[in-house]
């Protein structure tokens, strides 16, 4: 715990880095914001090879250990922010539910109109979380991963496309625009790198291949 603190404190300068890009989209007429801006290309590649390396261990696990989507702000919970935060011209009920709005989906490229066809993604799943370290967390730390609104862990998607994705990490699933890989790649290593989670050999190995590339 005190290895996932120290890290947290390390990394405060490219957060704020990050955060300061994400608040250029907001001020954007024209940009949709989506997921905080992740570390540049170098600095991943500098976090993940400091990453532990360890072969994955689900036993045990069970999605209800991570409590999701709480409130927020008022009536609106983790869902509903991300919707908010993701789409264009989006309108709200007095419960917080989005009525209307233009969400553009950059892992498959595809543009919705009504909220019921978006899932939030994990971008690190849960499931691949809890295999790489989380089974050890306090169950408060697995509540602030679940629904952690800056680190870029949070991002609206096509729901069937996340439901492809699953628990599966990038040597085994990554999106089909490729031109957002390396936004994906990038924001990866840095939600494991802030949360002290390990990798296994063929993800270390893929991120790498992707990483070099961006």
């Amino acid at each position: 715990m005190a290895k996932f603190y120290a890290r947290r404190r390390m990394s405060i300068l490219a957060a704020l880095t990050a955060l300061i890009a994400s608040a250029a989209l907001f001020n954007s007429p024209t940009a949709s914001a989506a997921l905080p801006t992740p570390v540049s290309a170098a600095t991943a590649r500098t976090y993940l090879a400091s990453l532990t390396v360890a072969t994955e261990d689900r036993t045990g696990y069970d999605r209800d250990l991570f409590n999701h989507w709480i409130t927020i702000s008022g009536t609106c919970n983790t869902r509903e922010t991300v919707l908010k935060r993701d789409g264009t011209n989006v309108v709200t009920s007095s419960a917080c539910a989005a009525t209307s709005g233009t969400w553009y989906s950059p892992y498959d490229g595809a543009t919705w109109t009504a909220a019921s066809d978006l899932d939030i993604d994990h971008l690190v799943p849960l499931a691949e979380a809890w295999d790489s370290g989380a089974d050890s967390w306090s169950s408060s730390l697995r509540q602030q991963f679940a629904n952690d609104l800056t680190r870029p862990q949070l991002i609206a998607v096509t729901d069937n496309v996340n439901q492809s994705k699953s628990d599966q990490d990038p040597a085994e699933w990554m999106p089909s625009v490729t031109s957002y890989r390396c936004t994906y790649v990038r924001a990866w290593v840095q939600v494991k790198y802030y949360y002290d989670l390990s990798v296994d050999s063929a993800e270390k190995s893929a991120l790498t291949s992707y990483l070099a590339s961006c």
